[in-house]
Order: structure tokens, then sequence, then C-alpha cells
């Protein structure tokens, strides 16, 4: 399928927690709890620049420093930091991003922030709400995810201009994006099995399939520019082989004698190979395979100076493979690419009018 592959961003991540230690989640999980929010931002503490992890003050100076304007709301250097560890986790451990990665990720995680950023304005627009109880106990949550009071009350310091009530105003901001994406996103973007069905019924083609065969392989290949007797040498290895072979029952019988005696780059995978066109394969092997049994071990089939022996795992004729074992597949390729193209109108939409400065 030509389906597109997606990675949905659904939440704001709220300004991030001071401790390292505390461990971060999948990033922007569909409808994530403010809580996983927090623990996400956790990684920001320690990987948003090579070298030692960042001290408070540091902290602090990114989070004065505006590195976005969205509409005239300032988006601090610290957000996009934390934003861009969300992307790339890995800066964690190796002390800072990749230089010639680093401006893609930064690029990639100015956009998510403006995205969150207008649709957070929308809600505002549009008066939504978040109740007093979902407010009270994702505040509850999001407490929770301090090892000790007193990074809680530090990271109020810092990041909240140690107001409680600007802490409670970030996750409700949290909320009413999370909120948004349900409303324009996800319930927009709704596939249903006749849509599924009707796809598949539509583009035939996609699930059409040529003869198709997956094989275990054992290959005595000689050394090139040998001589005669080098020759022969291979071919009595290679009819022990088959003696060995033609007593094996079952794959993985056969799989440890190609790991003893395959010369092939197949060996190291019990001789096993990915399912594979019949046209693609060698003649002579295509004319063996078609007269074979799966369970079946050929005899030995010589493929230029190589000699083969080749075990029918599977064997399927060219056809339309059916529905019902495609069913599961394309509903959740086709929902991520209906979700993808949804996201992507809205962000036109919100980017229309909006004034947008990176600082």
């Amino acid at each position: 399928m030509k389906l597109c592959a997606l990675a949905l961003t659904t939440t704001t991540i709220l300004s991030g927690m001071l401790m390292a230690q505390v461990a971060p989640v999948a990033s922007h999980a569909p409808n994530a709890s403010v809580a996983s929010h927090a623990s996400m931002t956790a990684t920001a503490s320690s990987g948003m620049s090579a070298g030692a992890a960042l001290t408070p003050m540091t902290q602090a100076q990114m989070a004065s420093k505006v590195a976005i304007r969205v509409n005239g709301a300032d988006v601090s250097e610290l957000d996009v930091r934390r934003e861009m560890v969300t992307i790339f986790p890995y800066a964690v451990q190796h002390n800072g991003f990749p230089k010639d990665a680093e401006p893609q990720i930064r690029k990639g995680a100015v956009e998510m922030i403006v995205f969150e950023e207008l649709l957070y304005q929308d809600a505002k627009r549009r008066n939504l709400s978040v109740s007093p109880d979902r407010l009270a106990k994702a505040e509850t949550a999001f407490r929770k995810q301090f090892t000790h009071q007193a990074q809680y009350q530090e990271y109020v310091k810092v990041e909240c201009k140690g107001s409680p009530e600007v802490l409670r105003e970030k996750i409700r901001r949290s909320l009413l994006i999370e909120k948004m994406m349900k409303l324009e996103v996800s319930d927009k973007a709704v596939v249903t099995p006749a849509m599924v069905r009707e796809y598949y019924d539509k583009n035939a083609k996609e699930f059409e399939h040529s003869e198709m065969v997956q094989i275990q392989t054992i290959s005595i290949i000689p050394p090139q520019g040998g001589n005669q007797e080098v020759v022969n040498a291979a071919r009595k290895k290679a009819e022990d082989a088959l003696k060995q072979a033609k007593q094996t029952k079952t794959v993985e019988q056969f799989g440890l004698l190609a790991e003893n005696m395959s010369d092939d780059d197949w060996h190291t995978q019990m001789g096993g190979r990915k399912p594979m066109k019949v046209s693609d394969l060698p003649p002579m092997v295509a004319k063996v395979v078609a007269g074979m049994k799966p369970g079946e071990v050929s005899d030995l089939i010589q493929v230029g100076n190589n000699w083969v022996i080749i075990r029918l795992y599977s064997h399927m004729p060219a056809g339309k493979t059916p529905y019902a074992e495609v069913q599961k597949k394309l509903s959740s390729d086709l929902q991520k690419q209906k979700t993808l193209d949804v996201r992507s109108a809205l962000n036109q939409k919100l980017h229309k009018d909006a004034k947008i400065e990176v600082l």
C-alpha cells in the first residue's frame, strides 16, 4: 500500500520539571494525561545541550528567553529545547543533539509548538472550558510526578514565577489542546468498517500479488578460482549436506544444519529467506520449487558453480489477498492517513491569518 505512515502529536508539553531522574514516557500519545506530559518533560533538564546537565540557573535563563512569538504570545527557548528532547530523546544519553540533525529537530519542534499554541488560542476564541473536577485531577496527577516536594516547589519557582495559579493555567492549556485535538482531528478522522471495505474493493490491484514462495537454503560455495580438487571437495560436501537434509523433518532441524554447513549469508538465519516472487528465483531453482510441496527438501541444484539445497516452507499462488487477511492493517493505515489529512488541513487553517515570529 502507498498510505503514509504517521506519528501523531495531540497535546502540548507542560513547562518542564527540573529533575532528570524521572523516567520519560512516549511522546505526545493520543489523549495522554497531563501527568504523562510532566514525565516527558523531565528529560529537558539533562539533555538539552552538549556537556553537563543544565543547572537551575541555566533553565531559568532559557525560560526567560523568547524563542517564538505566535500572535503575540511568547514561547520560551526552554519550551523549544524540551520539545526537541521529546523528538530526539537520545539527546539525554548522548549529551546533546547530532550537529547535522539538530536544525531539522529544532524545525520540527518549532512547528509542533506553533501548532499547539494556535490550537490553544482557537480554543480560547471558542470559549471552550475545562471542568474544575478535571482540572483538579490533572493537577494532582501532575504533582505526583515529582519525587520530592522541594522539586515541585523549584519547578513552580523557575517556570511558573512562583505561582501555583500559573501552573494551573499551564495544565488548563494542555487540557484545552487535548480537547481541541479530539474535536477537530480525532472526531473528524473516523474510519468505519464500510469505508475500509470500500477502499479494498475500489483498489483491487493494491492487494494482488505474484506467485510467492518462502524457502530455507543450504548453499555450498567453492572458493573462486579453485582447481578441480577444490570443486570436487565442494561437491562431496554438498552431497553430505543433502543426505543430512533429507533426514530433517522440521524447520528447526533443517535450520540447524544450515547454520553448520551453509556458506551463504542466510546461514545465520537458519537458512530462512523472506517471501520471494517465483519470477525472481534463478530459473533452475524456480523449476524445482514448482514441483515441491511445503516441507519437502530438494535434491542438489547447481546454480553456476554453487550447489544449493532447498526446503520449501510455503508456496502462495498468484492472486488477491483476501479481505479478512488485510482488514486490520488496512483499517489502521486508513485511519492514520485520514488523521494526517485532517490534521494537516487544520494546521493550514490555523496558520492562514496567524502572525508567527521565530526569533
